[in-house]
């Protein structure tokens, strides 16, 4: 059995908690330095995790998903060559990392980004790239439990 590793992301940091701190922020500057803060919170990738296989397509920069399991729990591992979208990445994790398969594919993703109003502050392609990272991790869910991708 892989190593779990341990992140903020899912345990102490929630959807929740995402959710009501953008709130409180006035402005979009502020939620974007939220963002980019929380981004800091992930625990670096090992480099030789960074491969080709586990690069997720449609992203505007690179990023890499390695996905654990543990019962019937699925954590993961993310990094990014960039600042902001770490942050982005941290706020998907909030809502997957260490759910149960059946919490993953019930989870309502949009739902989620439309409540922090997300999708439409940024570029076409980091949206894209969001959405192509939350088909890697419903994809991992389904692939655990014996679903076709």
């Amino acid at each position: 059995m892989e190593n779990i590793p341990s992140n903020p992301f899912g345990s102490t940091i929630r959807a929740e908690d995402i959710k009501e701190t953008l709130a409180f922020f006035d402005t979009w500057e502020e939620r974007y330095q939220y963002i980019i803060d929380l981004g800091k919170e992930l625990s670096p990738m090992d480099d030789e995790l960074k491969t080709d296989e586990r690069l997720v397509r449609g992203c505007q920069s690179q990023v890499w998903l390695n996905t654990l399991q543990k019962d019937d729990r699925l954590f993961f591992e993310v990094d990014s060559d960039a600042f902001i979208v770490k942050g982005l990445l941290g706020i998907i994790l909030a809502a997957y990392n260490g759910k149960t398969t059946q919490d993953i594919l019930d989870f309502d993703i949009e739902g989620y980004f439309e409540t922090l109003d997300l999708i439409r502050h940024l570029s076409a392609t980091r949206g894209n790239g969001l959405r192509a990272l939350v088909q890697s991790i419903q994809s991992a869910a389904r692939q655990s439990k014996g679903q076709p991708k």
